[in-house]
C-alpha cells in the first residue's frame, strides 16, 4: 500500500523523558529565582490553556504595566547551538495562542505584552548555571491580535 503523504508526517511528537522533565522543572525554578532577582514579579507558572498551549512562566516586568510571557530553555550544553534557536515558527505560534487566550481571562489589561526567553545552560548537579534572558524575542505573530 502507497502512503499519500511521507510517513514522517503521521509521528507524533515524543513524551518527555522523566529526567528531561526534571531538568525542565530544574530550569523553570532556576528562571523563575533570575527574573525575581531583577526585579520581575511572577505571576504563573506552566499555565495550561489545553493540552498544546502553555506559557512557561507568566511575570509583570518591573517596567511600568509590561506583562512578560516568558519561555524557559533549558540544555545541559550547547554543542547542537544555543536553546533559543529552539523556539520555532511552531512554538512561536503557539505561545501566541497561550497569551491571547490568557489575556482573555484577565480583568484588568496590561497596556504592553512581551515575549521573552530565558535560556538556562547547566544541571541541577553541575556547576553554577549559565542565564540568557532574551527581551522581546518575538512578538505576536499575524493573524493573532490582541483582545482588546
Amino acid at each position: 500500500m502507497r502512503w499519500p503523504w511521507p510517513f514522517s508526517v503521521l509521528r507524533r511528537k515524543r513524551p518527555a523523558t522523566p529526567a528531561a522533565q526534571r531538568a525542565g522543572a530544574w530550569g523553570e525554578r532556576v528562571a523563575a529565582d533570575f527574573l525575581e532577582h531583577k526585579g520581575y514579579r511572577i505571576l504563573g507558572r506552566n499555565v495550561r490553556f489545553g493540552s498544546r498551549c502553555e506559557l512557561d512562566l507568566v511575570a509583570r516586568s518591573p517596567a511600568p504595566d509590561t506583562l512578560v510571557f516568558v519561555e524557559v530553555k533549558t540544555r545541559r550544553r550547547e554543542d547542537h547551538g544555543r536553546p533559543f534557536s529552539a523556539v520555532d515558527r511552531a512554538k512561536r505560534r503557539a505561545l501566541g495562542r497561550a497569551a491571547v487566550r490568557y489575556l482573555r481571562r484577565v480583568k484588568a489589561k496590561p497596556a504592553h505584552v512581551r515575549f521573552d526567553v530565558v535560556e538556562v545552560v547547566g544541571a541541577p548537579d553541575g556547576p553554577p548555571p549559565v542565564v540568557r534572558h532574551v527581551e522581546s524575542a518575538f512578538s505576536l505573530g499575524p493573524g493573532y491580535r490582541l483582545p482588546w
